[in-house]
């Protein structure tokens, strides 16, 4: 990698009107200009296609218009297969990056060599209502992911190459752990910068509030998708449980 690299950004986007424009906004505000952003949208409503629409005239945004909802793992997918750099970036449409985000973690990933990268973040419900700052650990291997799944998907950065021939799980949610689980497995490591360059927003309708199917699905992906045995998938849905709670309480 060169200091010139251009990123591709991956962004998912369905029914998002009350927030793309301020996502796009820490996006183009980045001090590393050299990007490419790629927005896949998955059959939203008017209003917010009407928002990607007034986009066109900008060159380095390019967006995908879906005929039917496909849910943002495939979304994700889509957009990897529509890019055109060797870094991939993901973000989703709500949440947003303080404007040294892709410098810094370019910076870290040609320093160190690393090709699958994520950093600190805060979840927040509002301007005005913020969490504790997550620092995740300071590396991952598939091992101890699956048992303490902080990588926030909208941190992260890596190589194309380690999502070569990724799959999808048509899952309603936890798509994105999946992901995560089969670059792992490729890259081996993942790697933490140690700085705070995400805002993640928490909606009120968010699905990670239905724990009952959060439960479900962790277990078939983990039992069906990553081959688990009965055992390690007690053991990774009990931990990330518990790691969710110390990360975010009681929702």
């Amino acid at each position: 990698m060169k200091n010139i690299a251009k990123i591709s950004i991956i962004m998912p986007n369905y029914n998002s009107q009350n927030y793309l424009r301020e996502t796009i906004k820490s996006i183009t505000q980045q001090t590393y200009q050299n990007w490419e952003l790629i927005i896949v949208d998955d059959n939203s409503n008017i209003k917010t296609k009407n928002i990607l629409k007034s986009l066109k005239n900008n060159k380095r945004i390019k967006v995908f218009f879906l005929k039917q909802n496909k849910g943002d793992g495939y979304c994700r997918i889509y957009g990897i297969k529509k890019s055109k750099s060797r870094i991939i970036a993901f973000i989703d449409s709500d949440d947003l990056w303080t404007k040294n985000k892709l410098k810094n973690q370019l910076d870290f990933m040609q320093k160190n060599r690393f090709i699958f990268t994520y950093t600190n973040y805060i979840p927040f419900k509002n301007k005005n209502v913020y969490l504790k700052e997550i620092k995740p650990p300071k590396k991952f291997d598939f091992n101890s992911f699956i048992k303490n799944s902080s990588i926030a998907t909208s941190s992260i950065m890596m190589k194309k190459e380690i999502l070569k021939n990724i799959k999808l799980c048509m899952s309603p949610n936890f798509e994105d752990y999946y992901l995560k689980c089969q670059a792992l497995k490729k890259a081996k490591n993942a790697h933490c910068l140690q700085e705070n360059l995400l805002k993640y927003r928490i909606k009120e309708n968010s699905l990670s509030k239905n724990k009952l199917r959060n439960v479900f699905w962790l277990w078939r992906i983990n039992r069906k998708f990553n081959k688990l045995n009965f055992i390690t998938s007690l053991y990774s849905l009990f931990f990330i449980s518990l790691n969710s709670f110390k990360k975010y309480g009681i929702k």
